[in-house]
């Protein structure tokens, strides 16, 4: 059953329609809604944080450190893994140790590179958050049903993979 309802990208693209028939402006149907549904969801899971104190870039860090085998990274594989760049994860990194909750420790071959890892009060913290942020996505993600959320994804992974170069592993995790 599909939702025939209007949005804003519908009234966006019957302008352009007006302005350019020229122009198929189809596809930005597509990008204007996935930056929209962006946009919302970003702000719903930041709203799911604010008791414990985090955003979603901090709880991004610490989320990907619990994921990750002895729950520790490098600082390059952190900002690869989370696709911004290695000032960005410094940053995090920055706000989330002066809080506790993660440690670095300089690579012993190369100063310069940085092992970061969860401390026990980081790891308290991102267990304690990470069940009510999955329930919070079960219920954005709710609207659609679950053929719809597995199309849905695949459809998303093709345009992802389309749009991902090949980035060779970070050189700092070869350090130890």
């Amino acid at each position: 059953m599909s939702d025939e309802r209007q949005d804003a990208v519908d009234e966006l693209l019957a302008e352009w329609r007006t302005a350019r028939p020229d122009l198929d402006t189809s596809p930005m149907g597509v990008i204007g809604r996935i930056n929209r549904v962006s946009s919302k969801i970003l702000a719903r899971l930041g709203q799911g944080f604010s008791d414990s104190g985090l955003d979603f870039p901090s709880f991004d860090v610490l989320a990907t450190l619990r994921r990750t085998e002895g729950h520790r990274a490098c600082a390059g594989k952190l900002a690869e893994t989370m696709m911004v760049s290695p000032g960005a994860v410094t940053q995090r990194m920055t706000n989330l140790e002066k809080r506790g909750l993660i440690q670095r420790t300089p690579c012993r071959k190369d100063r310069r590179r940085v092992w970061v890892s969860l401390t026990d009060a980081g790891m308290e913290l991102i267990d304690s958050v990470l069940p009510a942020h999955v329930e919070l996505e079960k219920q954005i993600v709710d609207a659609l049903g679950p053929d719809e959320q597995e199309q849905l994804a695949s459809l998303l992974r093709k345009l992802l993979l389309s749009l991902t170069e090949e980035i060779p592993d970070a050189e700092c995790c070869k350090c130890s």
